[in-house]
């Protein structure tokens, strides 16, 4: 019994040692994004991977575009879906929280989430797509690093240039050239309300194509896009 304690311990021991250096690892990774420009992220390298299950030699779509080469357009467009409280918040909108719960309460199923740009900046960055309690518990602790570090212009920054926008396209500039055939800084504002309706499900739209929901959300965005602060 005595050498299954000291087994136990030393095993919890390890773990805790392995986790520190883990956080230590990510940290330094925040670090060094607040700075230099990430050439991929976690999640693309795995729907690269997904996609060359099908086509070994596809390749992503990405071009790393600064803060100013966006149109400022987009910036609003995508607080406003995402994130309308980005600004103000230090990584987590509890109010979101709050009424993403008590509506899917209602629904009795998940039918909106509380992330807000932090959050899923993080996501992005270093975390699959599964989910699981873990996941959620580091993209949290990933979250405050990045506010820690980071102001809210790289962050917005990052965000814009790796979420995905279309089947392997990621970033502003390469979704403004994969749906519109223009520059991310040329993008008008209903062009960028477009695209920001489709950051929810990206693969659903190819270039040209549209629905009733898409319409909608497109003109709902373009309303309240003027409202939102940016950075």
């Amino acid at each position: 019994m005595r050498f299954l304690w000291r087994f136990t311990w030393r095993l919890l021991l390890l773990a805790l040692i392995a986790l520190t250096l883990l956080q230590f690892w990510f940290f330094s990774c925040v670090w060094y994004w607040s700075v230099y420009d990430p050439d991929s992220t976690a999640f693309m390298r795995s729907r690269l991977e997904r996609l060359r299950e099908e086509k070994p030699r596809a390749q992503l779509q990405y071009r790393w575009v600064p803060y100013q080469s966006i149109s400022t357009h987009l910036k609003r467009a995508v607080v406003a879906a995402e994130d309308s409280r980005f600004v103000e918040h230090d990584g987590f909108d509890w109010e979101g929280i709050r009424k993403a719960y008590e509506k899917n309460v209602r629904e009795g199923e998940v039918v909106a989430g509380g992330s807000t740009i932090s959050q899923q900046l993080a996501k992005n960055l270093f975390l699959s797509g599964e989910r699981a309690w873990w996941r959620k518990a580091q993209e949290a602790a990933i979250t405050v690093m990045i506010e820690l570090i980071m102001d809210k212009r790289r962050i917005l920054e990052l965000y814009l240039n790796v979420i995905e926008w279309g089947d392997g396209v990621f970033g502003a500039e390469a979704a403004a050239r994969y749906h519109f055939g223009i520059s991310a800084a040329d993008l008008a504002p209903e062009q960028a309300a477009r695209l920001a309706a489709m950051v929810p499900s990206p693969r659903r739209y190819d270039p040209g194509r549209s629905t009733a929901y898409l319409q909608r959300r497109t003109q709902t965005l373009l309303a309240r896009m003027n409202a939102v602060r940016v950075p």
